[in-house]
């Protein structure tokens, strides 16, 4: 299967319906189930795990970990999406469902509510089991999922080496990875009964592809298949698409026995949902005209916002620096809030109060972008649907990318197809910088402007 990424497209199929046994492919939806469970507060980051008898017997590929001993959830995420380890994606479901039976059924819920209709799991690692069965185009659905659900944790699948804990794990796929320009991802899969089996990612520019292969010879010859599915879809796709972002499924948890719970849940999302300007203060009579505001400095908002936003980023795999302390609001109640009139001339003298007098000195510079230098290049990162998102987005790039993106402008601006999220004021040297960090992190980028 070959498939547009961001539009679901399919370039290129043949017996992507079979079903065949998908090996550690299985652990993109393990994965996904855990970052749903993350994302919805069941479980965080820093959860302790207690490896069980079962997880701890698992079969190579696996960690190391022994039964009774206690790790991190990060830890096996990055083991599972890195190595592909069985013994800590069995800890995984175990630890979110309670039993592997019953994460399983968790997972086969996720997948009939993606549209894989032609996949059933019976375990969270992928070993050959009867009945746990996919297809090339339900795990080209799924590798879709993992990119455009949870961008803050692809990156896991493109780390060469990462620290598990217990031990520095390497990437089953660095061969690949390394010697194809733009792969990023995302998942292999061996065993005797499924061959060798690959869904890969690769960027190029605007364009991203899904390739995905079942049952190869060996490594080199999956390798080989999977470039040139990609290279096909390269050449097959358009080089400018509207991205439509699959729908995430709803995430259900699940009792040991496999009843769906709809229990309370807790989301941390780390974002706004309402101003956080204080209200307006009662009048102290009902004939009184004025009505006191509490006011509030813009920056306090500001740094507000980015402290929250910035909290629930930190959580992304990896984070090891805390979020600021937020910022103590004090509202103040100004003595006068009656604006002062500016004065009708440049030089003429307007009285405030008697005995008290104020000279406008010129025109007053708010905000501005500078052009010197040859700031006139910016980045795009994608198109959106409402204005809500284009903002959402430009605020989590713009605090992923500090370093780079220091100094410029977010602008949404409305076209035909929906807003775009720009960041503008930039120098093309910049720009250029800014937009290969971003696609390294999976972030869709391209530069505009000019230096003329």
């Amino acid at each position: 299967m070959v498939m547009d990424a961001r539009t679901g497209e399919v370039l290129h199929s043949r017996n992507a319906d079979t079903q065949l046994h998908p090996a550690s492919l299985t652990k993109m939806m393990t994965l996904y189930v855990a970052f749903q469970a993350i994302e919805r507060g069941e479980i965080t980051l820093d959860t302790p795990v207690r490896i069980s008898r079962l997880a701890a017997s698992e079969p190579p590929s696996k960690l190391g970990l022994r039964a009774g001993q206690t790790i991190r959830l990060r830890f096996l995420l990055r083991a599972a999406a890195v190595k592909s380890a069985n013994d800590a994606a069995t800890a995984i479901g175990e630890a979110i469902s309670g039993s592997e039976e019953a994460f399983a059924t968790r997972m086969n819920r996720t997948a009939r509510a993606m549209g894989m209709r032609n996949t059933n799991f019976r375990n969270a690692h992928g070993l050959t089991q009867s009945g746990h069965l996919s297809t090339a185009r339900d795990m080209s659905v799924l590798g879709r999922h993992v990119i455009y659900d949870f961008p803050q944790y692809y990156n896991l699948f493109s780390r060469r080496s990462a620290d598990a804990g217990i031990a520095t794990v390497r990437h089953t796929n660095r061969r690949w990875l390394d010697s194809y320009a733009g792969g990023d991802g995302i998942k292999t899969g061996y065993t005797r009964a499924a061959g060798f089996n690959l869904v890969a990612s690769a960027q190029r520019g605007q364009e991203r592809i899904i390739a995905t292969v079942f049952g190869g010879s060996s490594t080199s010859a999956r390798n080989a298949r999977i470039t040139e599915l990609m290279d096909m879809g390269f050449n097959r796709a358009p080089s400018r698409a509207t991205i439509r972002r699959p729908n995430p499924p709803a995430a259900m948890l699940t009792s040991s026995n496999g009843q769906v719970n709809a229990g309370k849940i807790v989301r941390v999302s780390g974002l706004i949902t309402r101003s956080i300007r204080p209200t307006a203060r009662p009048t102290a009579a009902p004939a009184q005209e004025e009505v006191l505001v509490a006011a509030i400095d813009t920056d306090v908002i500001n740094a507000a916002v980015a402290d929250s936003v910035n909290a629930a980023l930190a959580e992304a795999i990896g984070a090891a620096t805390p979020a600021p302390a937020p910022k103590q609001v004090v509202a103040a109640v100004p003595p006068d809030v009656t604006p002062i009139p500016r004065p009708a001339t440049e030089t003429q003298l307007v009285a405030r109060a008697p005995d008290t007098m104020m000279v406008d000195t010129g025109p007053e510079v708010v905000t501005r972008i500078s052009t010197s230098g040859g700031r006139h290049w910016g980045v795009n990162v994608g198109r959106y649907n409402t204005r809500y998102d284009a903002e959402r987005v430009l605020l989590r790039v713009a605090l992923n990318e500090m370093s780079t993106l220091d100094g410029s402008l977010r602008r949404v601006v409305q076209r035909s197809g929906g807003f775009d999220a720009n960041f503008m004021g930039l120098t093309r040297e910049g720009a250029d910088l800014a937009c290969r960090r971003l696609q390294a992190r999976g972030t869709t980028c391209f530069m505009i402007g000019s230096d003329g």
